[in-house]
C-alpha cells in the first residue's frame, strides 16, 4: 500500500520583551531556580495579571509579516490542565479568538537534488503564557521544578495540516524561525527553548481523503532531530497499521540517541481543557491606529526585499528567494554588491546573479561544513568582491577561485584583497599570454595525436579530452576561454 504523510506544525516562539507576558518578573535565561516567579506568576490570592503590550506588538509584526488578519478584539482563556511545573493548575492562553488569524509562511523545499518554492498556510497564532520547566537530571527518583520561566510570553504558530514529507517541515521550521529572528521578536535560540517546534504527525492510504490518527512529536529543539523524528514516527506508524495495529492519539517523545519515538501521554483535545474566558483580563483590543503605528517600525520584510531585488538588481525569483533566506545572508549580499565595481544595469545583474551563485553554492556548502551561520563567515563581503572581480577581470579562473576561496577561509585576514594577497603568495594567476598558450597546446597536440586525429573526424568529445590536457599542462592556470579558442583555431588549420 502507497501511504501519505500528513503533518501539521504547532511552533511556540518565545517574544523577545524585557518582562513577563502579565507580569514585571525578568524573562533573563540561566537563572538560578525559582528566583524570578513573582505571585502573579503562581497565581496567589488577590493578584491580577496585566498584559505587556510589547508582547502584544510583537504578535501585531508576525500577523502582518505573514499577511495575516489582525483580530480588532481577542480573548484570553484558562487552558486547565495539571503539570507539576504549571503553577497555576491552568495556563491563559487564547482558545476562539485569536490575535492573528490565516497568513502564510514561504520556504524552499530541498527534495531529491531538486528546490520547490512553497506556500505554508497558517490558521492561526496567538498569545500565552508558558509554563515552568521540570528538571530530571539532578535528582535521583525525584524531579525538580524551576518555575522561572512561568509567565514567559510566547507566540505559538499554527499550520493547517498541509506538509506531506518530512523535508517540507523542515524547510518551513527554518523559514518561520529566520522571520521571527529577521522581525527581532525572537532571538530563535532552539537550544535554551526560545524556539520550540510540535509536529502533528499522520499517515493515510494515498487517495483517502480522512486524515489517519495523529501523533504529536513535542519539543524538537533542532532542525535535524525535528527530520529524524518525523521520518522515524511516520515508518513507526505505517508498520504498526500494516501489522495489523491501531495509532493511538498521543504525545510522544523523541529520542535522538535510540532513534525512536517514545509515548510521553495522552494526547487531549480542546474540549478536555475545559476553555473559558480568564475573569481577570478584559478583551484584548488591537486599533487600526496601533497597526499602522506597529508596521510604520517594522523591517523591509522578506517579500519586500525579493521583489526589489528582482526588479533593482535583476534576480530571478528563485535566486532571490535564496538570498533572503535570513536577514544576515540578504545584508551580506547587498554589502558584496555594494563593494564591487560599478557598472550599468547589465554589469550590476551580472554582478548579483554571480555573488548569488556564490552564497547558494561554495559559501553554504562551507557554512553547512563547519556548522556555522553566515554571520560568522570568516570571509567578508567586501573580500569576496574582489575574488569575484579576479575571475571576471582575468586574473584567476572559477575553479582557481575556489582554491583561492579556501585558503581565505582558513587563514582570513583584515585586509578587503585578501584575494589579492593570496593569489600572488601561491602563484595562481591565469596565464593569459597567447604566446605561452600556444607553446602549451603544440606540444599538447603533439603528444596526443589520436585526439586530434579523431577530433578532424568529427569527434566532438575528443576536444574536450584535449582542453583537459591543455589545463593540466598549464596546472589549471590557463585562461580557459582562451585555450578553447586557441585549441579550436589551431585544430582547423
Amino acid at each position: 500500500m502507497q501511504w501519505e504523510v500528513v503533518i501539521g506544525f504547532e511552533t511556540h516562539a518565545q517574544l523577545k520583551t524585557n518582562s513577563k507576558i502579565f507580569s514585571g518578573s525578568s524573562i533573563q535565561f540561566g537563572a538560578e531556580p525559582n528566583t524570578q516567579a513573582s505571585p502573579v506568576d503562581l497565581a496567589l490570592p488577590g493578584v491580577l495579571p496585566v498584559m505587556n503590550k510589547g508582547a502584544v506588538e510583537k504578535a501585531i509584526q508576525f500577523g502582518l509579516a505573514v499577511g495575516a488578519r489582525i483580530a480588532p478584539e481577542s480573548i484570553f482563556a484558562r487552558k486547565n490542565y495539571f503539570y507539576p511545573d504549571l503553577p497555576k493548575g491552568y495556563q491563559i492562553s487564547q482558545f476562539e479568538i485569536p490575535v492573528v488569524q490565516g497568513g502564510s509562511v514561504t520556504c524552499v523545499v530541498e527534495k531529491d537534488g531538486k528546490s520547490e518554492v512553497k506556500v505554508i498556510e497558517l490558521t492561526r497564532a496567538h498569545l500565552e503564557e508558558d509554563a515552568g520547566k521540570s528538571l530530571h537530571e539532578d535528582y535521583q527518583g525525584m524531579t525538580g521544578i524551576d518555575l522561572n520561566r512561568a509567565g514567559t510570553p510566547l507566540l505559538e504558530i499554527v499550520t493547517e495540516p498541509v506538509m506531506r514529507s518530512a523535508a517540507e517541515a523542515v524547510a518551513y521550521a527554518k523559514a518561520l524561525h529566520s522571520l521571527v529572528v529577521w522581525l527581532d521578536i525572537c532571538d530563535g535560540n532552539m537550544q535554551e527553548g526560545s524556539f520550540r517546534c510540535d509536529a502533528n504527525v499522520s499517515v493515510r492510504p494515498v487517495g483517502q481523503k480522512e486524515f489517519g490518527t495523529r501523533c504529536e512529536i513535542k519539543n524538537l529543539n533542532s532542525f535535524r532531530f525535528l527530520e529524524e523524528a518525523i521520518n522515524i514516527e511516520v515508518r513507526r506508524q505505517i508498520e504498526l497499521i500494516e501489522d495489523g495495529g491501531t495509532v493511538v492519539q498521543e504525545t510522544r517523545l523523541y529520542d535522538p540517541d535510540r532513534k525512536e519515538t517514545r509515548s510521553m501521554r495522552s494526547k487531549e483535545d480542546s474540549q478536555d481543557y475545559r476553555y473559558f474566558p480568564d475573569p481577570d483580563l478584559p478583551p484584548l483590543r488591537i486599533s487600526r491606529e496601533w497597526v499602522e503605528q506597529v508596521r510604520s517600525t517594522m523591517p523591509e520584510l522578506p517579500t519586500a526585499m525579493r521583489a526589489r531585488f528582482t526588479e533593482q538588481y535583476g534576480l530571478s525569483d528563485y535566486d532571490a528567494m535564496i538570498v533572503t533566506q535570513s536577514k544576515a545572508m540578504a545584508a551580506y549580499f547587498e554589502a558584496a554588491l555594494a563593494a564591487s565595481p560599478a557598472g550599468d544595469n547589465a554589469i550590476q545583474a551580472a554582478q548579483a546573479k554571480q555573488i548569488a551563485n556564490w552564497l547558494m553554492g561554495d559559501i553554504s556548502s562551507a557554512l553547512n561544513r563547519e556548522s556555522i551561520e553566515i554571520a560568522q563567515i570568516p570571509v567578508t563581503a567586501a573580500q569576496l568582491a574582489i575574488l569575484l572581480q579576479r575571475i571576471t577581470d582575468g586574473t584567476i579562473s572559477n575553479k582557481i577561485a575556489k582554491e583561492v576561496f579556501a585558503a581565505m577561509w582558513q587563514a582570513p585576514g583584515a585586509e578587503d584583497n585578501l584575494a589579492d594577497t593570496v593569489i600572488e603568495a601561491k602563484g595562481l594567476k591565469q596565464i593569459s599570454d597567447v604566446g605561452a598558450l600556444e607553446k602549451i597546446i603544440d606540444e599538447v597536440m603533439a603528444a596526443n595525436q589520436q585526439s586530434v586525429d579523431a577530433y578532424r573526424a568529427g569527434n566532438e568529445k575528443a576536444f574536450n579530452a584535449l582542453v583537459g590536457q591543455a589545463m593540466k599542462a598549464t596546472k589549471g592556470k590557463g585562461n580557459p576561454a582562451q585555450v578553447n579558442e586557441l585549441l579550436k583555431k589551431k585544430l582547423s588549420n
